[in-house]
C-alpha cells in the first residue's frame, strides 16, 4: 500500500508540475541527477508524515544509544572528521551560552561544524546558493526525557536531488555526504 501511495503521490505531483509549468519542468528534469525524483518523493513523504514540518523533511536524525555520553559523541564526531579528512571548524555550545546568560540549567544544545574547504569552494562555484549550507553541521540535542539526539541536513538533497554535479565535484560531494552519514551512525552508537 505504501508503494502505491508513493507512486500515486509522485504521479499527482508530476501531473501538477507539468500542468502548471509545462516545458520548463521537462527541461529541468533532464538536468537533474538520476534518482532525483525518488529522493524528492522520500522528502515529500517525510513532509506529509510530519504534518508539514519542512525541517523534518530536509534532515537526518539519530537517537543516541543509551549510555553514550555527549562527550563521547563529540569525540567521535571529531575523530571521524580527522579520519575522513574534514576540518573541524567550530563548536557552538548554545546551552552553555544560555546558562551563562540566565544562570539556569539548560538542556544540552551544541552545534558542531565541519568543512572540506576544497569541496566547499567547488560547490559554491557550481551554485553560489550552496554557500547557505556551509559549513556542514551536526547538532546534539537533549530532549525533555533526557535522551540525546543528533540532527543534520539531509545530504542526499545535495548529491542526489539537484542539477547534475560535474566530475570530480560529484565524487567529492559524495565523500562529504558519506562522512556526515558516518558521523551520525557512529556518534549515535558510540563507535570510535
Amino acid at each position: 500500500m505504501h508503494i502505491f501511495k508513493r507512486f500515486a503521490t509522485g504521479l499527482a505531483l508530476t501531473a501538477t508540475l507539468l500542468a502548471t509549468t509545462g516545458c520548463g519542468t521537462i527541461s529541468t528534469i533532464g538536468k537533474l541527477e538520476d534518482g532525483a525524483g525518488a529522493e524528492a518523493s522520500r522528502m515529500w513523504d517525510r513532509w506529509i508524515e510530519a504534518d508539514g514540518d519542512i525541517a523534518v523533511a530536509t534532515t537526518w536524525e539519530r537517537k543516541v544509544k543509551e549510555g553514550v555520553s555527549a562527550k563521547e559523541v563529540e569525540e567521535i564526531l571529531k575523530f571521524v572528521a580527522v579520519e575522513r579528512n574534514m576540518r573541524d571548524v567550530g563548536t557552538l555550545p548554545l546551552s552553555k551560552e544560555l546558562e551563562a546568560r540566565s544562570g539556569k540549567k539548560e538542556k544540552l544544545l551544541t552545534v558542531y561544524s565541519f568543512c572540506s574547504p576544497d569541496t566547499a569552494r567547488k560547490m559554491v562555484d557550481f551554485s553560489p546558493h550552496m554557500s547557505a549550507y556551509l559549513p556542514c553541521r551536526v547538532t546534539l540535542i537533549e530532549h525533555d526525557d533526557g535522551s540525546l539526539w543528533m540532527y543534520t541536513l539531509n545530504m542526499d538533497m545535495m548529491v542526489k536531488m539537484g542539477r547534475k554535479l560535474p566530475s570530480p565535484l560529484k565524487e567529492e560531494a559524495t565523500k562529504v555526504r558519506d562522512t556526515i552519514w558516518e558521523m551520525m551512525e557512529r556518534g549515535s552508537k558510540g563507535q570510535f
